[in-house]
C-alpha cells in the first residue's frame, strides 16, 4: 500500500514539472517573438519611429491614400503598402504601376510620352511616408552630421541601400529628428535616377507640420527648402496634403491594372 502510494506521489511530482518547464518555454519563446521588430533597428531611428506611432502599427497598414492639389487640379495617390501597386489620378492623364509593369493612360487630347513615370512613381508616396518607409528592408544605418537650422540643432541619420536594392540604390537620405521628442523635422536627400554613382549633393525638406491618423503621426503638409552647401536657406514651397487614408485592409488589385487605351513604359 505505501508503495502504490509512493508511485502515486512521483507521478504527481513529475506531472508537475513536466507542465512546468512547458510554461517557461513558452513565456521565452513569447518573449523572443515580440523583441525581434524592434531589436533590428538602431536605437536612433527606433526612437523617430515610435514618436510617430511605432513601426508595428505601421507594418499592419496595407493602403495608403492621398490627395494634392496642383496649380490645374488634384493628384490623387492610392498605394498598396505591401506591394507597392500604385495609381497616380492626375489631371492630364493616369499612371499606374501593377507590382511589374508601369502604364500611362492619357486623358482627353492631352499627350504624354511617359518620360518621365519610371522617375515619377512612388516618388511622393516615398517623401509622404516618411520616417516609416525607412524601416524597409536591405537600409543601411550610419550616424550624420548634425543639422542646425535657426539656431537648433537636429541629430541626423545617414540612411544608404545595399545593391540591387530599388531603382535608384545610389541614392541616399538624412532624416533629421528632434533630440527631445524623437520627431521628424528634416529630410535630407540626393538624387541619382538615371545617373552613375552616389551623389553629394543634398536636398531639402522641412517636415513640421503632422496630422496623425489611424494612429500614425503623417505629414499633413511639407517645404520644399532652397539650399547652399547642403544647407537648407530658405522655404521654396509648400505642398499640403488633404484626404489622407490609413487602412489594414488591401486595396483591390483592379485598381492598379493597366486599363483599356493605356500604353505600357519600357
Amino acid at each position: 500500500m505505501k508503495k502504490t502510494v509512493f508511485i502515486f506521489l512521483l507521478a504527481i511530482v513529475f506531472t508537475a514539472c513536466k507542465n512546468e518547464t512547458k510554461t517557461e518555454s513558452t513565456v521565452i519563446e513569447t518573449v523572443e517573438k515580440e523583441d525581434i521588430t524592434t531589436s533590428i533597428y538602431p536605437e536612433s531611428i527606433s526612437k523617430v519611429f515610435d514618436a510617430h506611432g511605432g513601426i508595428d502599427n505601421w507594418n499592419k497598414m496595407q493602403t495608403l491614400s492621398f490627395t494634392m492639389e496642383k496649380p490645374n487640379g488634384k493628384e490623387i495617390t492610392t498605394t498598396n503598402l505591401k506591394s507597392r501597386a500604385e495609381l497616380i489620378d492626375m489631371p492630364t492623364h493616369m499612371q499606374g504601376y501593377d507590382g511589374t509593369s508601369i502604364w500611362i493612360k492619357e486623358k482627353g487630347e492631352n499627350k504624354n510620352d511617359g518620360s518621365r513615370a519610371k522617375f515619377y512613381k512612388g516618388l511622393m508616396m516615398y517623401f509622404y511616408t516618411m520616417p516609416f518607409i525607412v524601416g524597409d528592408d536591405g537600409i543601411i544605418y550610419e550616424e550624420a552630421e548634425p543639422l542646425t537650422f535657426e539656431d537648433k540643432t537636429y541629430p541626423g541619420i545617414l540612411i544608404s541601400y545595399e545593391a540591387g536594392i530599388g531603382e535608384s540604390p545610389d541614392d541616399q537620405y538624412i532624416i533629421y529628428y528632434d533630440a527631445e521628442t524623437g520627431q521628424m523635422q528634416w529630410l535630407a536627400y540626393t538624387v541619382t535616377f538615371g545617373k552613375d554613382g552616389k551623389s553629394k549633393d543634398f536636398h531639402f525638406i522641412r517636415y513640421n507640420n503632422w496630422q496623425t491618423v489611424n494612429g500614425l503621426v503623417v505629414p499633413k503638409s511639407v517645404d520644399w527648402y532652397k539650399y547652399e552647401n547642403n544647407v537648407p536657406t530658405e522655404k521654396r514651397n509648400t505642398v499640403e496634403f488633404t484626404d489622407v487614408v490609413l487602412s489594414e485592409n488591401a486595396p483591390d488589385a483592379k485598381l492598379f491594372t493597366m486599363p483599356e487605351g493605356a500604353k505600357a513604359i519600357e
